[in-house]
């Protein structure tokens, strides 16, 4: 499974943008950007969201035990 840092850095990579174009055109500040592709745990949802509807996706809370029991 891809983590959001790394799906996040390829997506902009594939588009061609710079970490300071992408904040530009996804409308968040370029330390949101910088945290999400470092890995930070601590991000806004509604920030991470911002810049995954750039891609066509969102993040939602998941059921940790449901998760896992999907996952066997």
């Amino acid at each position: 499974m891809m983590t959001l840092a790394n799906f996040v850095k390829t997506k902009r990579k594939e588009v061609n943008l710079t970490q300071e174009e992408f904040a530009e055109r996804a409308g968040v500040a370029l330390t949101v950007i910088r945290k999400i592709e470092q890995g930070k745990e601590n991000l806004n949802m509604d920030k991470v969201n911002h810049v995954l509807k750039m891609f066509g996706h969102t993040l939602a809370p998941v059921n940790a035990r449901e998760l896992a029991k999907n996952n066997e």
